[in-house]
């Protein structure tokens, strides 16, 4: 890192959005610190992802910590509850994990304020996604000014803005900056819940909303599935 590099803090899940996220705070100059939570989710696959997006994309920093939502349940990603497979719908679905973007961001937080970095990346997006309250640019804006007043940092006047280069953006439009900025989709997972030998199962929301993001992209879809609808 040289000395007038700006620190970024991005958080890393291992999926599409996640990686490309990051791979755009690469482009814009920063420092990366990638943080990834190991909640005890069904698609535990995924932290191999973000371990491999990490390695690829020359993060200064890759911190994995581990956070057992599986004790609080309430999610079809975290209990013994069914992925729904039938189609993405306009309500909110099981796969939501209780204000998991809210805990994961003050985690995100707290690790801005040590490092001493004041940008934080998170790879939401409020169109071409399952209806999660906590990916809203409502959400978004309410927390950065939690933030500022929830941290030493913030009371001092040096704030934190949360950087979400994806909010607007379709999911063609991500497969399509995946390929600008030269890094394989295929290093990335979405499925909710994994098939046997490592494939998407092709219809969980995830799959679903991955596939037709290449699909209306015109791009070729790199992602095993062990069936597509």
């Amino acid at each position: 890192m040289s000395q007038n590099q700006k620190k970024a803090i991005v958080l890393l899940s291992g999926g599409l959005d996640s990686m490309v996220s990051a791979a755009i705070a690469r482009e814009q100059g920063y420092d990366i610190v990638a943080l990834t939570i190991d909640y005890n989710q069904r698609h535990k696959i995924e932290l191999q992802s973000a371990v491999q997006i990490a390695a690829k994309l020359e993060v200064s920093e890759h911190i994995i910590l581990p956070l057992d939502l599986s004790r609080f349940g309430g999610s079809a990603l975290t209990d013994d509850i069914d992925v729904p497979k039938s189609g993405v719908t306009n309500d909110i679905p099981v796969t939501y994990v209780p204000a998991r973007n809210l805990i994961f961001l003050s985690l995100t937080l707290g690790l801005a304020e040590a490092r001493d970095a004041r940008d934080i990346f998170i790879g939401v997006n409020a169109l071409d996604y399952s209806g999660y309250p906590d990916c809203r640019p409502e959400f978004i804006e309410g927390f950065e000014r939690l933030a500022d007043l929830a941290t030493k940092a913030g009371d001092q006047g040096s704030g934190f803005t949360i950087q979400t280069p994806l909010q607007y953006m379709t999911k063609a439009d991500i497969a399509k900056e995946a390929r600008r900025l030269d890094i394989d989709p295929a290093l990335s997972w979405s499925c909710y819940d994994p098939a046997e030998a490592n494939l998407h199962c092709g219809f969980c929301d995830s799959c679903r909303l991955r596939q037709k993001g290449f699909e209306e992209a015109g791009i070729a879809d790199p992602t095993r599935y062990a069936l597509v609808p």
